[in-house]
C-alpha cells in the first residue's frame, strides 16, 4: 500500500475524537482526511445535531480544503467509529461529483484500510447524474 494511505490514515485518526458539544450537538465519533490534487491533506470530523444541520467527515474535510484554496481530490479515507474505514455516504459523493464534474470518476476512496482495499468513486457511484 502506498505511504499516503497510512499519512491519510493517521491523519485522519488524530482528529477523530468523540465528544458531545451540548445536549444536541455531537462531534468526532467519524474522521476523514482528503488528499487534494497538489497532495496537501486535508481533515475533519463528522457533527452531529438534533436536526439536519450536521456534517459527515468527508464534506468538512472536503470544506476544509475548498477553505484553503483549492477545490480537486486525489484520495479520501473516512475511519468509521469502530476504527475501520468505509464509503462516502451519497451526499458526500454527490459533493465530490459536482466538486469535479467529468473527473470525480477517478477519486480514489479507501473501503478497507487493513486489506488495503481502493477503489475508485467511479466505480462506486457508477451511474450519477454528473458524467
Amino acid at each position: 500500500m502506498e505511504e499516503i494511505w497510512n499519512n491519510l490514515y493517521e491523519a485522519a485518526k488524530a482528529v477523530q475524537n468523540e465528544r458531545q458539544i451540548s445536549g444536541t450537538v455531537s462531534a468526532g465519533e467519524v474522521s476523514a482526511a482528503v488528499e487534494s490534487v497538489s497532495g496537501r491533506i486535508y481533515t475533519g470530523v463528522c457533527i452531529d445535531t438534533a436536526s439536519s444541520l450536521g456534517i459527515c467527515a468527508e464534506r468538512n474535510a472536503i470544506f476544509n480544503m475548498i477553505t484553503r484554496g483549492e477545490s480537486e481530490i486525489r484520495r479520501v479515507l473516512a475511519i468509521l467509529p469502530d476504527g475501520k474505514t468505509g464509503a462516502p455516504c451519497g451526499a458526500c459523493r454527490e459533493l465530490m461529483a459536482q466538486l469535479m464534474p467529468g473527473r470525480y470518476q477517478n477519486i480514489e476512496i479507501m473501503l478497507d484500510y487493513e486489506s488495503g482495499r481502493i477503489i475508485t468513486l467511479g466505480e462506486l457511484t457508477p451511474e450519477w447524474w454528473i458524467k
